[in-house]
């Protein structure tokens, strides 16, 4: 979670213009631009950064929503129990998987970024040369 945070954070800190990113699409290391995507990183910055207040928030707005007393009551006394620590290893896995997959997103986007810019300055470079 922390390589999250920070990703995120350097993101948020070197991406000043969000709006370079558009028509930009993404491509994995060293191939060529996926042709299947459909979203552009623009799309993409704005989604990790709407995501990122949830992942802030964690759970607390889901636990606000729990079943009744009564609903856990009997939950319990028909042996839902038995199988927790499985049920809470496969969703602690499942969210693993989801930040190392938004944390490679966030640090793909911040990477093309700074290439952009790059490609920006070298093409200013050779126009005032």
């Amino acid at each position: 979670m922390e390589q999250y945070f920070s990703a995120t954070q350097k993101m948020e800190q070197e991406v000043m213009f969000p709006s370079l990113l558009r028509g930009v699409f993404p491509q994995q290391e060293g191939a060529a631009p996926d042709a299947e995507s459909h979203t552009d990183l623009y799309e993409r910055y704005q989604l990790l950064k709407a995501i990122k207040p949830m992942v802030e928030k964690g759970l607390a707005s889901v636990s606000d929503q729990s079943p009744t007393g009564a609903d856990t009551n009997t939950a319990l006394d028909e042996g839902a129990d038995s199988n927790l620590e499985e049920r809470l290893s496969h969703h602690v896995n499942g969210l693993q998987q989801v930040l190392t997959d938004l944390t490679k997103n966030t640090k793909a986007l911040t990477r093309r970024y700074s290439q952009i810019l790059e490609e920006i300055n070298l093409s200013e470079d050779q126009s005032s040369s």
